[in-house]
C-alpha cells in the first residue's frame, strides 16, 4: 500500500535545500544534548496508553536527531525512548543484535510484549534487519523507517573505505540477507522516502519492496533527508501509522502513497 505526504512543488528543490540547511544548523547545536545512552526509568505497563516506541538515529547522528518527532509520538501517552548505538560500529549486524537486547529490556521494563520501531536512515535499516533476519518480528509491532537505503545506496563512493558504508551498498551480503525470503514476518513495514533525499541514490532505494513483508511506501514531497526526522508534516504522519491499526494481511508492495 502507498501514501503520499503532499508539499507545494513550486520550487520544491529550492525549498527542501533551504531546509536541510535550517535543519542542519539546529541539529549541530542540538548534537551534543544527545551524546550519551538515555537512562531507562521504570515504567509499569498500567501507565502505558500506547505501545512504547524506539527511537534508532542513523550513521555518525545520535538520539538528539529525535527532539520534535519524540515530543510529537509522546502525546497521548505513548512512552518514547531513544537507543544510541556506538559511533564506531563497523559491522549493522552486531548493532542489530545489541537492539535485539535492548528491546527486550524495554519490553520487560514496561510490561509489554511487543513495541514500534522508528529508525531514521541507517537505523532504519538495522531495525528492518533485526526484524527480518534475528526474529524481531515477535517483538516489533510496527516499523517506521525514514530516508532508509533498503535497496542500498550509491552516494559518496568516496566512503567505501568504512565497512559500515560497504554494507548499506546495493551488493553488499546485507543487502542480500533482506532481500532474502521472510514468510510470516509479522511487523508491519512503513517507509517514508522522498524525492528529494540527496543520501539515497537512487531515492526509490528507501521504498521497501520486498513479496514477503507487510510493507507500506510513503512518499514524501519537498523534505531531504534531515528533515524527514524533524518535519511536522512527517512526524504527524508517523504518529499515525503508529496510532492506526496494524492489518493482518499484507498489503501489495510496490503501491505509492503521499504526504505533504
Amino acid at each position: 500500500m502507498g501514501l503520499s505526504i503532499p508539499v507545494p512543488v513550486s520550487g520544491a528543490a529550492l525549498r527542501a535545500g533551504v531546509l536541510e540547511v535550517v535543519v542542519l544548523g539546529g541539529h549541530l547545536l542540538l548534537y551534543p544534548t544527545g551524546m550519551l545512552q538515555e537512562k531507562p526509568t521504570a515504567t509499569g505497563a498500567k501507565h502505558l496508553e500506547r505501545t512504547p516506541a524506539l527511537l534508532l538515529h542513523g550513521f555518525t547522528d545520535n538520539r538528539s536527531v529525535f527532539v520534535l518527532l519524540r515530543r510529537t509520538l509522546a502525546a497521548g501517552g505513548r512512552r518514547v525512548e531513544a537507543y544510541n548505538y556506538s559511533p564506531f560500529t563497523r559491522d549493522l549486524r552486531a548493532t542489530a543484535r545489541h537492539l535485539a537486547r535492548r528491546v527486550d529490556e524495554l519490553c520487560e521494563r514496561t510490561g509489554q510484549e511487543r513495541v514500534d520501531l522508528v529508525g531514521h536512515s541507517l537505523g532504519g535499516l538495522v531495525g528492518r534487519y533485526y526484524v527480518q533476519r534475528l526474529g524481531g518480528d515477535a517483538r516489533v509491532r510496527t516499523l517506521v523507517t525514514l530516508g532508509t537505503p533498503h535497496s542500498g545506496t550509491r552516494v559518496a563512493p568516496f566512503m567505501d573505505a568504512h565497512p559500515l558504508i560497504r554494507q548499506i551498498r546495493p551488493d553488499s551480503q546485507v543487502l542480500a540477507e533482506l532481500r532474502a525470503p521472510a514468510p510470516g514476518c509479522r511487523t508491519r513495514c512503513v517507509a517514508f522516502w522522498s524525492e528529494f533525499d540527496e543520501l539515497m541514490d537512487p531515492t526509490e532505494t528507501a521504498r521497501i519492496e520486498h513479496p514477503d513483508l507487510i510493507a507500506e511506501n510513503v512518499q514524501v514531497t519537498g523534505i531531504g533527508h534531515l528533515a524527514l526526522a524533524a518535519h511536522p508534516a512527517v512526524t504527524a504522519a508517523v504518529r499515525r501509522a503508529l496510532d492506526g491499526p496494524v492489518r493482518a494481511v499484507a498489503e501489495r508492495p510496490g503501491d505509492a502513497a503521499s504526504v505533504a
